[in-house]
């Protein structure tokens, strides 16, 4: 399996961006996806996770009720749509999937500027 993400971009703070990932062939092998986010000097960090089939999503507290993950299986995509964007969330965001025959797969990231 092969992730690759789209969307990233320069926004003003309070602005909007709909992040893209779209695996290479069928999600049927896929347990979970998510994505992460890396900002200059700081650790890799989760933001956002939901299960094949959405039956279960989770969030980290910072973005709670500003981003929602959702995926379309039938495209073999999942989204992140982010609202009310801030400085702070400028970063590398990553595609992550979780599958039983491949293991932890990562996308190549895509940088997200949030401008003050």
């Amino acid at each position: 399996v092969q992730l690759v993400e789209a969307g990233g971009g320069l926004v003003q703070a309070g602005g909007s961006l709909r992040l893209s990932c779209a695996a290479s062939e069928s999600t049927s092998s896929i347990l979970a996806m998510g994505w992460y986010r890396q900002a200059p000097g700081k650790r890799r960090e989760l933001v956002a996770g939901i299960t094949t089939g959405g039956a279960r999503s989770h969030y980290a507290e910072s973005v709670k009720g500003r981003l929602t993950i959702s995926g379309d299986n039938g495209k073999n995509t999942m989204h992140l749509q982010m609202n009310s964007l801030k400085p702070e969330d400028t970063a590398v965001y990553y595609c992550n999937a979780v599958d039983i025959v491949a293991g932890n797969v990562w996308g190549q990231g895509t940088q997200v500027t949030v401008s003050s």
